[in-house]
Order: structure tokens, then C-alpha cells, then sequence
């Protein structure tokens, strides 16, 4: 397994959306004795896989572009609203990257030969695909691009309300522990999503599973199983406290 990280039934198909609501019973409750009360259900937990076609695409902060938003929450939520979000970006030239007070960025350089980043707490070079690279939004941060446009991945969380890391999944796969939120993005290749008590996930190249469990402190890791050679998926990992 190698596994970087920075930071911290069947699907159903409608509207280019598959919706799987499932509940779990708590370890040891299904094992009930003549007499003894029936067991409280645990909170159900919510899981999606988006496709492209749900994805949304809006112009940055500042204008200079336009990013493909994989997933927000609340959905929908404004730039200045959100409490965490999960976006692409392509970036075409250089200049300043968009300021967001209060908010923990973390990027990972996806296709491209990358950019240098300037200002604040100190420089740094993406031109390693899938290294993810931490920084606070508060900085006034200017890119530079070494060789053309490049893509990129982007995680953010609204400090204080939000904590979250990105971990890169790829050879022999990974487990991915307990959280509230756990989005997999299929970076490269397609992958096999294993999640308790559900059939194996599919998840095709370029497409997101959400994963949304009110009873996080109670659930199982659920494990990430590269099927293409080469493929890398992104997860991201979010506690709200």
C-alpha cells in the first residue's frame, strides 16, 4: 500500500446520480436474546457517486477562470458560505490566486507540468502530480506556471467549523478511517469502493463517491482498491466539529 497524506445493495442511477441510503446496525446488536429490548438504530449514512454531469462548473473568486466544483456542503453553498468544498481548477496562466480569509486550502497538481506558488508563508513548487500541498487562504499567494496550463485538485474547510485532510490512494489501495465526510475523486484509472454492508462501489475514472455518516465515531474504515494500473484516487476526510 502506499499512501501519502497532508492536512487531517446496489447503486441506483437517476438523473446521471446514484443514491444509495443505507442504515448499520452498532457492533453486537444484531445478536439479540428472548426478552432484551430491540436494538436502537444507529444514524443512517448517506452515500452518492457523482459523475461529471453533476459536477458544477463557476467562474473563481476573482474572475480570472473557472472551476468545476465536485461537492460543497451545504450543497450549493456560496464561495463565502460554504463550510467545506471540493473543486477542480484548470489554470491557463499566471497570477494571484483567489484570497479566502479563514479557510485551510489544501491543492494537489493532477495534469501539467505544474506551477510555483509565491508569497506568504513561503514559496512552493507543484510539479509533482498527486503531492498534496497545504496553505492558508488568508495568503496573498501569486502562481507561476512552469510549462503551460496545468490541473489541479482542491480541497477547502472554513476553520473552526471544519477539519479536513487529502490522503492519495494508489497501488495496493488504503483503508480510510472514520469521518463524518469521506469523498474518493478517481484522479486516474477506476477504482473498487468497499463500504460495510454494501456490494462492492465501482468508481469510474474522473467520478466521486461521497460518503456522509452523522455516526462517523461508530463506523468501520471503508477500504479504496485501485482496479487500473496506475490509478490514484484523492480522498478527502472531514470532521465538523
Amino acid at each position: 500500500c502506499q499512501c501519502d497524506s497532508a492536512g487531517p445493495g446496489t447503486a441506483c442511477s437517476s438523473d446521471n446520480r446514484s443514491l444509495v441510503e443505507y442504515s448499520r446496525w452498532l457492533e453486537g446488536e444484531d445478536a439479540t436474546t428472548i426478552g432484551s429490548p430491540a436494538p436502537a438504530r444507529r444514524a443512517s449514512a448517506m452515500v452518492r457517486i457523482l459523475t461529471p454531469a453533476d459536477y458544477r462548473s463557476m467562474p473563481w473568486k476573482d474572475g480570472a477562470g473557472r472551476t468545476t466544483e465536485i461537492a460543497a456542503h451545504p450543497p450549493g453553498a456560496a464561495l463565502d458560505a460554504f463550510v467545506w468544498r471540493v473543486s477542480l481548477a484548470d489554470v491557463e496562466r499566471d497570477g494571484p490566486f483567489s484570497r479566502f480569509p479563514g479557510i485551510d486550502r489544501t491543492i494537489v497538481l493532477l495534469e501539467g507540468a505544474g506551477m510555483r506558488l509565491h508569497g506568504g508563508a513561503g514559496g512552493a513548487e507543484l510539479t509533482m502530480p498527486f503531492t498534496p500541498h497545504a496553505f492558508s487562504g488568508d495568503e496573498a499567494i501569486e502562481c507561476t506556471l512552469v510549462a503551460g496550463p496545468s490541473r489541479d485538485f482542491n480541497a477547502m474547510f472554513r476553520r473552526g467549523r471544519a477539519r479536513g485532510s487529502v490522503t492519495v490512494v494508489r497501488d495496493g489501495g488504503a483503508e480510510i478511517a472514520q469521518a463524518q465526510y469521506r469523498l474518493v475523486y478517481a484522479a486516474t484509472g477506476a477504482h473498487e469502493c468497499l463500504i460495510p454492508r454494501l456490494a462492492p462501489l465501482r468508481l469510474e475514472a474522473g467520478h466521486a463517491l461521497v460518503v456522509d455518516d452523522p455516526g462517523a465515531s461508530e463506523s468501520p474504515p471503508i477500504a479504496i482498491r485501485p482496479i487500473d494500473p496506475d490509478a490514484v484516487a484523492l480522498v478527502v476526510s472531514i470532521d465538523c466539529p
